[in-house]
This record gives structure tokens, sequence and C-alpha cells, in this order.
């Protein structure tokens, strides 16, 4: 006989009973007759007693163990077929099911200092198998009330009995069934502890996982808004940024509303603000970082949100936003599509929603470009760059292209230039202070500047994009007080600028002044000085870049400064980029909130330096979804973002 004909059989033709293997098939397996009351010893065909019955005689060679007598006078012996092999019991069980399963011993039960040392794991029942998902937040209690906060991290089927499901006769027969036996199989899941949460009186706190749950006691799915936010040290009061979610599901709890909301420390209890500890929004085009960013900085602007200052004020935060694209003054407007459901629901939330009146477009006048400005209704304000800031920064008008010889060269003409015109000259006065051949002669022969190293910068700053500084608008030096306003929002558009080099001189110089006020102890300015501000700098990766040019590393170095400097002088940068891995790293490093949404590039993801469970996720998630990785404010986690903009977005 082959074994073609042997996985045919079906025991129909000549009246002979259905092997084993096809009563398995059928669902009649002995793991099936075990999970229904019977031992894993009655389904092998063995004998089964409890640990205290008695011993009897063993049956005969081909009798089931627990086969009534042969001479029928067992119970129900009448109505029971000659070959019934099991008996019926009652197997109702009392009660009924709470949680998801238990805390198994069978694999190793330990938690210990270094977490590759850990072993803790669940079993799961059958009904919750469908349920439960890879990152899920559980909680497992003590026998003193405590409770063990951890997520799933695996997932794992494992045989139920020992048996051999890798065969061709196991592979054809389940091959024609239309179900799972999942009671043939167990269902484990492996378990991170994260904290050990516990009631202090009113408040509940969490410590470091220093005690192991006991075996068998019950894994339930966490769904208590306080106990999952203290798990995760999650502060209750913040800036609102998205809802706590697991595989791009949001995590639902008992409480009204159902869901837990993620926030930013920002107040002084527990150290200084996050905003100025620095943000960076990270993400792929239509990943939604613009439609986060304008969530996110509509809650610094809330009228409800001050910070104290040196002086015991109290004042309102100013925002500054530099748009590449003309989105961010639109942030002035209400959301047409913000229907008043969802505004109830934000507001019950407490997170603000709505336009922001005080919004200014500050728009950087440049010769031969006009500013459409035609997707919102914000106040616009023009202003020019005058060289004057070349003074403090050379930078500007240096180019790409000058080594360590040459950088000095330009400082010493900016300054013996300034000295003899003052704050008061100009661009076009420079050039032609540079077209002085006497001026060249002096400096070569005294030997402060080779006449090839003048020619070098000479080039360079002929190289500058004309029509950049000194047009006929007002200088930003003398707009401290529209560009910086407690509870304002100025945004300063770059989009109607023709070349990238314009782009790069207007963003850097304003967000030189303000951080060269911010930074100093003279500043020209007392109101950017006095004000808590937060820079935000849309692709920031073109203006804050790594390179070996020296423009590059004075630029890199100011706003390193800046940004170790920010939590002494209120200032905190929001940068945005969907390329974080050209972000120059001595900036990077100064950034404790990152916030990653949907990124395709595996350098990108690389350099956000996430945890790995959380960095395999980000290629996969839907538009909105992120991951935020802050930690001073909470472990690593999962969000998804408000669906809809709290103003306007187009």
């Amino acid at each position: 006989m082959t074994l073609e004909d042997f996985t045919e059989y079906t025991g129909d033709g000549d009246g002979d009973p259905p092997s084993d293997a096809d009563s398995a098939a059928d669902g009649e397996s002995g793991a099936d007759s075990a999970a229904d009351g019977g031992s894993a010893t009655d389904a092998a065909g063995g004998a089964s007693r409890t640990d205290d019955a008695p011993a009897t005689d063993a049956p005969a060679d081909d009798a089931p163990a627990n086969a009534p007598p042969s001479d029928g006078t067992g119970p129900d012996a009448g109505d029971q077929p000659a070959d019934e092999a099991f008996a019926a019991y009652d197997a109702t069980p009392a009660g009924s099911d709470a949680g998801l399963g238990v805390v198994s011993v069978s694999q190793g039960l330990r938690v210990a200092e270094e977490e590759d040392e850990t072993s803790l794991k669940a079993f799961v029942t059958t009904g919750n198998r469908e349920s439960v998902r890879l990152g899920k937040y559980l909680l497992i209690p003590y026998p003193d009330g405590e409770r063990l906060f951890c997520r799933i991290t695996g997932l794992e089927y494992a045989q139920e009995f020992q048996s051999d499901d890798a065969t061709e006769i196991h592979a054809r027969r389940q091959m024609r069934r239309d179900d799972f036996a999942e009671r043939d199989y167990k269902f484990v899941a492996d378990l991170e502890p994260m904290s050990v949460v516990y009631g202090e009186g009113d408040e509940m706190k969490r410590r470091m996982t220093d005690r192991v749950p006991k075996p068998g006691a019950v894994v339930e799915e966490a769904a208590d808004d306080a106990e999952i936010k203290t798990g995760l040290k999650i502060p209750d009061d913040g800036v609102f940024l998205g809802h706590l979610s697991v595989g791009g599901e949001k995590v639902r709890t008992a409480a009204e509303p159902p869901t837990v909301d993620y926030r930013v420390k920002d107040d002084y209890a527990d150290g200084d603000p996050l905003t100025f500890r620095h943000t960076l929004v990270a993400g792929g085009t239509g990943s939604g970082k613009t439609h986060a960013s304008k969530n996110v900085l509509r809650q610094y602007l809330d009228s409800d949100r001050t910070y104290p200052m040196g002086d015991g004020r109290e004042s309102r935060m100013a925002v500054v936003q530099f748009d590449p694209q003309d989105e961010y003054a639109q942030m002035h407007d209400d959301n047409p599509d913000l229907d008043d459901a969802f505004a109830r629901r934000l507001e019950r939330e407490g997170i603000a929603h709505g336009g922001h009146d005080d919004t200014v477009a500050l728009v950087p006048r440049v010769a031969n470009a006009t500013y459409p400005g035609e997707g919102h209704r914000a106040e616009r304000v023009e202003f020019t760059i005058p060289f004057s800031l070349a003074d403090d920064m050379p930078w500007l008008v240096a180019g790409s292209g000058l080594n360590d010889n040459q950088y000095p060269a330009l400082l010493t003409l900016l300054n013996r230039f300034f000295d003899d015109y003052g704050d008061e000259g100009t661009y076009s006065q420079f050039l032609s202070y540079l077209d002085d051949p006497a001026l060249k002669e002096e400096l070569h022969e005294s030997g402060r500047i080779h006449e090839a190293t003048f020619d070098a910068v000479k080039r360079r700053v002929r190289g500058v994009p004309s029509g950049v500084f000194d047009q006929d608008a007002k200088p930003i030096t003398e707009l401290d007080h529209t560009l910086v306003r407690p509870g304002g929002l100025s945004v300063v558009p770059t989009y109607h600028l023709p070349t990238s080099r314009q782009k790069e001189i207007v963003v850097l110089a304003v967000a030189g002044l303000l951080v060269d006020d911010k930074l100093s102890n003279d500043p020209a300015s007392d109101r950017i000085k006095e004000t808590p501000l937060l820079v935000g700098m849309d692709e920031a990766h073109n203006f804050l870049a790594d390179a070996d040019n020296v423009q590059a590393q004075k630029v890199v170095q100011k706003f390193t400064e800046a940004a170790k400097q920010g939590r002494k002088e209120r200032l905190g940068l929001f940068l945005i980029t969907q390329d974080p891995q050209d972000v120059a790293d001595s900036v990077f490093k100064q950034v404790n909130t990152k916030v990653v949404l949907n990124l395709g590039d595996e350098d990108a993801i690389h350099s956000v330096n996430i945890p790995s469970n959380l960095a395999g996720k980000v290629p996969y998630m839907e538009k909105g979804q992120m991951v935020v990785y802050s930690p001073d404010n909470s472990e690593p986690v999962e969000l998804i973002g408000l669906s809809e903009c709290v103003t306007r977005h187009d």
C-alpha cells in the first residue's frame, strides 16, 4: 500500500472504524478530547486517575482503561454503544474568565536588572488570542495590590502535545479542513516589564521593576487611564501631541473620553519645560508632519500657557516660524472642516483649537520677487535684511567656498568697512569698497591679506545673489516688536524667493538675529531677550547641515550654542525635516523630544535614534501616526495625531 492509499483511506468501504489519523482530521483528536475534560493521558488511550485515587488492575490489552465493565453492568450500559471509549463528565466551569490569560512558569519566570536575563511569559486563553497584538500594554497584580505594568514583545504558538505536525499526513489532512483547532496549541506572549505602579494616598506612582509576579497571576489588558499614564510616565498636563496607540489603533480605556492623551511636560515643577530642550519633527512627504506641527505650535500659543521669567513676570510664548511652502500663516484662520462635535471633544480634552488671531506674515522683500500670500488672511509686513547684520554674521556674505585662510580675510575687510561706513553701510557700498586697488595693495604689502586671497574673497562676496540686502522695506532690526510678540505667531515665508541661496540668507539672518539677542548679555533688543521664544524651522536640513566649509561650521556652531543655552534663556528650537540624517550632529544631540512620522529611508530612520522595536514600525505608519521618543518625559510610545487640523490647513 502506498502513502497516497493511506492518506485517502476513510474507513467507510469495509465497515472498519476510521483510523486515529482520520479522527484527528475530523476534530476528534486526543488533544480535543483532553481539552473537553479528559487528561492528555486519556487522549492517548492510557489510564487516567487522580493523584489520590487507588490504582486498579490493568484492563485487557486492547481495552481502554476507562471502559465500562465487559459484562454490561456499568452505569448507562444499556444506552452506551459497545465501542464507546469515554464516559461523559460535567465540565461546566464555575464563574467566568477575567483577563487575557495567566503568568506561565513553564518556560521560566524571572525579572532581572539586565533585560536579556528577564523571562516573563503569559499563556493566552483561546478566546483572547485574536485580540492580542504586539505592543499592547498589560497589567499583572501582585498579592499586595501593586501591579506590574508591561507590554507584549513577542507572540508564539507552541505545541500542546508531543506530536509531529511537520508530516505529509498532517499537512494533507490540515489542507482539507476549513478551521483551525486552537485547543491543539499553546499561545504564549513574551512580556517586557516596564514599571511597578502603586497607589500612595490619592496619588498613583511608579518605580522600576523590582519584583517577580506569582505564577498563575491573571494578566489583564491595561484599561485605566491613570495606570497607563503612570506606567508610561506620561504627565497629566502639558502640550498635547496625540493619543496613545498600539499598532495603529488607539488605546481604549473605561474612562470618558476613552482615549489616552499624550502630553509633553511644560512647567518647571519637574525640571525645565521640554520646549526649551528642543523638538524635532521628522517625516517624509505626505506623512502629515506639517499638519502635526501646526497642531503642536497652536498649543504653545494658547492664551492660558505662560512661563515664569527671571524678574517674577509670567509671559506667554512668542513663536517665529520659517515657512518654505507658505503654509503656516494659515494658522491665523479657523479650519472650516472642524465641525462642532469635534470642537467640543477638543475642549473636553483641553486642546487649543481655532485660528490664532495674533498671526503676522513677515515677508522678506527681495528684488524681482512678489509674495502672493493668497492662502491666508493674516496681516502682512514687509522687511529687508540690512547689510549691517554681516558685521556680526560675516557668513551671510561668505558664499560656500571660503577656506580657513580666506575667512579671516573676509572678517578683516568687513571690520574695516564698518569702521569707515558705520552701521549704515550697504552691500552695494561694500562691493565698491572691494574694487579699490589701493586697499588691495595696502593689505598685501602689510602682509595682512595676500592679493590672491583678496581676489578670492571678492569673488565670493560678489557671488551673493543680488537684491537680498537693503531693499525698499523696513529693516528687520527695527521690527523686533513685530517679530517677537508674547502670544504672537510670526511667520517668515520664503516660498516666493527665486533661489535657494536667497532663502538661506533670509532664514539664517533672521534666526541669527534672534539667537544673538537671546544669548547676549548686552542685547540689541530687550523684547527678544525677555520673551520666551520658540523658533520653528521647516526644512531644517537645508540650514543646519554639517559641512566642511567655514561658513556652515560657523552657522552650526551658533545654533549648537543656542540649543545648549536654550533652557537658561527660554529659547526653544522646533526643527521640522524630512532628512533628519542631514541635520548637524552637534545640534541633533541637544534635541530631547523626537516626533517621528512615516519615513521610508533607512538612513533617516537610523539617524533619529529611536528604540528598535518602534523604528521597525516607522516605514509602515499611516498618515498622522507617529512615534514619540522623549526620554525626559515618558517611555517611547506610538501615537495617533488628531485627524483634523486645529487651524486651517489646505
